[in-house]
């Protein structure tokens, strides 16, 4: 994995206030009632992405097409497989992105089995995250008013939502609350991952000073993800579950959730909020 936590990654910010990617959206004939008028929409779309290290599929996710080669090594990185870079598959094949990464069948199929099953125990979920990810340690703090104004600066960059009212959303911001980066996808997890795969590329891994925003809940694996990237602030518009508030506390990761309206509330970590 590239380090260089001081890396200043270019902002993305400009693009992303085009109109949304036509990859990303499909229009559909509607019957809408009460005028029942026949009418056209925008819906987003959903695709499986297969992802194949050394040719060998290891992971099937749905998601909105764009950007795969991005999701594909941010699922890498998070799931702690190490990989150096991604690509079309030689074959050609559909909705496919090989990685080029360390490669033990063995040791990935315990991987894999551990992360399915290990929900069944919350204790052993953040033992099996503490492998991967070390103890956040940054002393990086965040004003409590650029932390308020995140959601609505990541909603207003969100085209693809716009368009279609269906998409999740992740963000890459520093501490001024500048947004350097965003993608949307329908899944929460894969917007988060595209991020952190935008951000591998750039060799701005780990994210020791800057700050990460979803546009929905926060889930244990969005935590997990945040940690593994070593992002000391996440921020969140909905709410968090108890083993994401349990993990980012293990793991020393500041948690704001409910941001919305100019309210803040910070579950673990407080003190980087001033």
């Amino acid at each position: 994995m590239p380090h260089s936590g001081s890396a200043a990654a270019l902002p993305e910010y400009p693009q992303a206030m085009s109109e949304a990617p036509a990859y990303s959206t499909r229009r559909v004939t509607t019957l809408r009632f009460p005028e029942g008028a026949e009418e056209h929409d925008l819906v987003a779309v959903e695709e499986p992405l297969e992802i194949r290290i050394a040719g060998e599929p290891v992971a099937v996710t749905m998601r909105t097409p764009g950007h795969d080669e991005e999701l594909a090594l941010g699922f890498c990185v998070t799931e702690g497989l190490a990989p150096r870079s991604a690509r079309v598959p030689d074959d050609l094949a559909a909705n496919t992105v090989d990685v080029d990464a360390e490669f033990d069948p063995e040791r990935l199929k315990r991987h894999f089995y551990t992360s399915s099953s290990c929900g069944v125990c919350g204790k052993g979920a953040i033992e099996a995250v503490e492998v991967a990810a070390p103890r956040v340690e940054s002393p990086l703090q965040v004003s409590r008013d650029v932390v308020a104004s995140l959601p609505a600066r990541l909603l207003e960059a969100q085209r693809a939502f716009a368009a279609t009212g269906g998409l999740h959303a992740a963000g890459l911001f520093d501490t001024t609350g500048e947004l350097l980066v965003i993608r949307e996808d329908v899944g929460r997890h894969n917007a988060l991952d595209k991020v952190l795969g935008w951000a591998f590329l750039q060799g701005a891994l780990p994210l020791a000073s800057r700050v990460l925003c979803v546009s929905g809940r926060l889930s244990f694996e969005l935590v997990q993800k945040a940690a593994v990237a070593g992002c000391p602030v996440l921020v969140a518009v909905g709410a968090p579950s108890s083993l994401a508030v349990e993990l980012a506390q293990d793991r020393g990761v500041t948690l704001c959730a409910w941001v919305r309206d100019g309210r803040v509330t910070v579950y673990t970590e407080p003190w980087r909020i001033i």
